[in-house]
C-alpha cells in the first residue's frame, strides 16, 4: 500500500494547559513536611492569597485562599471599624479587583487547582449529564450571602461574624484540609461531629458529580469564580471570534470545559479562558488579546483561510 493521502484537515492541538495546571496544583502545596509533622504550614508568606480556591488550612498550603480571606475580611468588619481600624481587607479586595482587571476569570482555568481535579474527574468513563444553565446563575447567590451579606450581617456579641462558605458548604476545604487533618492529627478525631459528616457528604456528591458533568462547581457554586467572571468584559485580557471566519461548526463548544459558545459572546462570565477553543478551531476564528496584542493559536495558524 502506498502512503495516505495528505487532507488539509490540521490535527488536533495537544492540550499543554494540564501541565501548567498540575505544576501551580504542586506548586501551591509544596510544603511537604507539614504531612508528617502534623501541622499546618504557617511561613512567612501564609498570608498572601494565591489566585485560586486553595484552602488555607490544607497542611502544605503555602497560601491563603481569597475567599477565606474575604469573608474573613467581612466577618471581622464590624469589630474592626468599631476600633477605628480601616486598612484591614484592603489587600484582599486590591488582589481580587487587580488579578480580575488584568485577566478575568483566567485563573480558573490555568492556576486553579479544583478546577482541575473536576477536569481529571470528569475523564473517568461514566455517563454525561449537562448541566442546567439556570443553575449557573447560584454562584452570584452564593458570592452574595455566604461570603459578604451572612459574615458581615450575623455576628456575635463581639462583632464578629462567621466564615459561612467555609463551613457550611466548600468542598475544596474538606478534601484539602478537613480530611487531611483528621488523618495526620489524631487529636482533632474527638471533635469529629455532625459539621465534619455534613461537608464529607457534600464532598462525596460533588466528586461524583464531577465524573458525570464539566466543571460543575465552577460553573454553579463557585464564589471565586463569580466574582472574577465580572471583570471578563472589562478585562485588559480579551477573548474575540472573527464573524467571517466562524463557520459556526461548534467545535469550540465541544471542546470547552464549561460547555459556552464563545461565538455568541466571546467574553462571557462563564468563560475560564483556558484558550482550548482557540486551539480548536480550524479557521483561526478565535482569538485573545492582552495590552493590544492580538494573538492566534500557532497551531492553527496554517489553518486561517488566504
Amino acid at each position: 500500500m502506498g502512503p495516505k493521502p495528505k487532507t488539509d484537515r490540521p490535527k488536533k492541538p495537544r492540550d499543554r494547559r494540564h501541565w501548567y495546571q498540575a505544576a501551580f496544583a504542586l506548586g501551591l502545596n509544596a510544603w511537604i513536611p507539614a504531612w508528617f509533622k502534623g501541622g499546618i504550614f504557617q511561613g512567612a508568606i501564609k498570608g498572601v492569597c494565591v489566585p485560586g480556591l486553595n484552602c488555607y488550612s490544607c497542611p502544605s498550603a503555602l497560601g491563603a485562599c481569597p475567599i477565606g480571606a474575604m469573608q474573613t475580611f467581612f466577618a471581622g468588619l464590624r469589630f474592626n471599624l468599631s476600633i477605628a481600624e480601616r486598612k484591614f481587607g484592603l489587600y484582599v479586595a486590591g488582589f481580587m479587583a487587580v488579578v480580575g482587571s488584568a485577566v478575568g476569570r483566567m485563573p480558573c482555568g490555568w492556576i486553579c487547582p479544583f478546577g482541575y481535579l473536576q477536569e481529571l474527574l470528569y475523564k473517568i468513563p461514566s455517563p454525561k449529564l449537562k448541566v442546567p444553565r439556570f443553575l449557573t446563575l447560584v454562584r452570584y447567590v452564593v458570592l452574595a450571602t455566604m461570603v459578604v451579606a451572612l459574615p458581615l450581617l450575623i455576628v456575635d456579641e463581639f462583632g464578629y461574624g462567621q466564615t459561612w462558605f467555609c463551613k457550611w458548604l466548600c468542598p475544596a476545604g474538606t478534601l484539602e484540609a478537613g480530611v487531611p487533618l483528621i488523618l495526620i492529627k489524631a487529636d482533632l478525631r474527638p471533635l469529629v461531629g455532625f459539621m465534619y459528616y455534613w461537608k464529607l457528604g457534600l464532598l462525596a456528591l460533588f466528586l461524583g458529580w464531577f465524573v458525570v458533568s464539566q466543571r460543575p462547581f465552577c460553573r454553579t457554586v463557585c464564589p471565586l469564580g463569580a466574582f472574577w467572571g465580572l471583570f471578563n468584559k472589562v478585562s485588559l485580557f480579551r477573548m474575540a471570534v472573527d464573524d467571517e471566519k466562524c463557520t459556526l461548526c461548534d467545535r469550540c463548544r465541544r471542546d470547552c470545559p464549561v460547555e459556552i459558545k464563545i461565538y455568541e459572546d466571546p467574553n462571557s462570565p462563564d468563560c475560564v479562558r483556558c484558550l482550548r477553543c482557540v486551539s480548536s478551531c480550524e479557521f483561526g476564528a478565535v482569538s485573545y488579546e492582552f495590552l493590544g496584542r492580538k494573538e492566534v493559536s500557532p497551531d492553527r495558524r496554517a489553518a486561517r483561510p488566504a
